[in-house]
């Protein structure tokens, strides 16, 4: 799988969104602090951070018997160079398509 499709595939879990957006409104937490809240085991929370890790959105060290976690930005630049991409396609293609109806309603007045 490329990067893009594994950042989104692993973005897709409702819980690994919301650890995702916790380290991004908190910072660095332990594993621990990324499990609370929801409703699964801590092998379950650990399996979560397992995909963020693979997937580049995070990243891991050890400080002493805790595992931190935080954002890794490249992980998210991706996505949004991603989504700016595609707004720009967007935006141009909105464009032309107002030029094409611009002139076709002067040909009807």
């Amino acid at each position: 799988m490329t990067a893009l499709p594994q950042t989104f595939s692993a973005l897709s879990d409702p819980v690994r969104f919301a650890m995702v957006e916790r380290l991004l409104a908190e910072g660095e937490l332990p594993a621990g602090r990324l499990g609370e809240g929801f409703d699964i085991s801590a092998p379950a929370v650990s399996q979560h951070l397992g995909v963020l890790r693979e997937a580049g959105l995070v990243n891991r060290r050890a400080r002493a018997q805790q595992r931190l976690y935080s954002i890794r930005p490249e992980g998210l630049l991706a996505v949004a160079n991603w989504a700016d991409e595609a707004r720009r396609f967007w935006e141009a293609s909105l464009d032309r398509l107002e030029k094409v109806l611009g002139k076709e309603a002067k040909k009807n007045e």
